[in-house]
């Protein structure tokens, strides 16, 4: 950010910025150096330190950050935000989420685009508030009830809780919706260097919200073909419309008519479905000459590269692959690695909640596990031992 020393941290040879800094820190500056002008949200453990570290970033640079009486009027006074046209967000963890869904469930079904970081911890209910977990990947794809698109991002690294928040924005504003930024208790208490984009780099990439610009007697926000979002103008600018949480026109106005309600859930699929190639992001390590393919993501990834390394050095080939945008899951990748190899490993630190979906894009049933809920994260040794024992 913008006159912060420390954010700023020092560029090194490459043009680019190492900073000291804990995982939910980032993904508070990574929000700011979006233009991110609003957070509203409430502490839980283990992400607190993303709303202290906004509620100090944020007027520096002539926003608000306001903590609520609770999560509920977190997420809303952050839709709130979001609808008169600035770029909004809120954080919290699983139970967080829980309690957040009916405003986020509005945001899908008025399109209104919000960035939501979920720190993750061990569940269900309050579960282990100070622990890592992954249990929340499967809420990310339907945090809340009804027929819509969801879009989660996990980030793997340090810097990827920046960068992945970065991006969260611009999809958020792309696609009219609330964004999903994915970490866990190790990734955001975990306290290193990261190497960042420069404030410069960040502001030439934002991808700004599309506004119509004619006649306000021919405006239409969600008179948009089929596989577009809503174009919704910032508030006070001359143009109306109408927001709700029920089925609506092209003009926001509660409808029942058979085809236009259809066609507008169809659309909530369709703007995803057909720019998939926009949204996904995987990342690949050693699999081209590889027999096992790894699969993990989030934090549980710096266990599997290691474990990969190792067991190269004993001479079993191993590779891994490592979903970056969880939803809308890489369908058609997975389907040609599920192809290509033989021995597949799922790695989470949940009872199996991604497996399910790599066994649909895959089309096997024959995809080994290795899962853990008791708070504590892998060790590479955890992996390796459960190659060998499996393969």
């Amino acid at each position: 950010m913008a006159g912060d020393a420390n954010a700023q941290g020092k560029i090194n040879a490459d043009g680019k910025r190492e900073v000291v800094m804990i995982g939910n820190h980032l993904a508070a500056l990574a929000a700011v150096d979006s233009g991110c002008k609003f957070f509203g949200g409430y502490p839980i453990t283990p992400s607190t330190e993303v709303m202290e570290a906004i509620s100090d970033f944020l007027p520096r640079v002539g926003g608000t950050c306001i903590q609520m009486e609770d999560e509920i009027a977190g997420v809303a006074v952050a839709t709130g935000a979001a609808m008169s046209g600035v770029r909004s967000m809120t954080a919290t963890s699983g139970p967080g989420i829980s309690l957040k869904a009916e405003n986020l469930g509005l945001a899908q079904m008025a399109e209104v685009p919000l960035v939501v970081v979920n720190v993750m911890r061990g569940g269900p209910s309050t579960g282990l508030p100070t622990r890592v977990a992954q249990g929340d990947i499967a809420q990310a794809k339907n945090p809340s009830h009804g027929d819509y698109k969801s879009i989660a991002l996990c980030a793997g690294t340090l810097a990827e809780c920046y960068t992945e928040t970065v991006r969260a924005f611009n999809l958020a504003d792309r696609f009219m919706q609330p964004v999903f930024v994915l970490l866990d208790a190790t990734l955001g208490l975990m306290h290193a260097k990261a190497i960042l984009p420069t404030v410069e780099e960040v502001e030439a990439g934002i991808v700004p919200r599309k506004k119509f610009e004619g006649d306000p007697a021919d405006y239409r926000p969600y008179g948009v073909e089929q596989d577009e979002a809503a174009v919704l103008n910032p508030m006070f600018q001359g143009y109306r419309y109408h927001f709700t949480g029920l089925h609506h026109d092209a003009m926001g106005f509660p409808t029942e008519e058979i085809e236009t309600c259809r066609k507008l859930i169809d659309r909530l699929f369709r703007k995803v479905e057909e720019h998939q190639d926009e949204i996904e992001l995987n990342e690949e390590y050693m699999i081209d000459d590889a027999d096992i393919l790894l699969i993990g993501y989030g934090s549980a990834s710096l266990g599997i590269k290691e474990a990969v390394n190792r067991l190269r050095e004993e001479g079993i080939k191993a590779g891994m692959f490592r979903p970056i945008t969880i939803w809308p899951s890489p369908e058609a990748r997975m389907y040609e690695l599920g192809q290509k190899f033989d021995k597949v490993l799922s790695v989470e630190l949940n009872q199996g909640q991604y497996l399910e979906e790599i066994q649909r894009c895959m089309g096997r049933r024959d995809i080994q596990k290795l899962t853990k809920t008791n708070g504590r994260p892998f060790s590479p040794a955890d992996i390796i031992d459960r190659v060998k024992e499996v393969f």
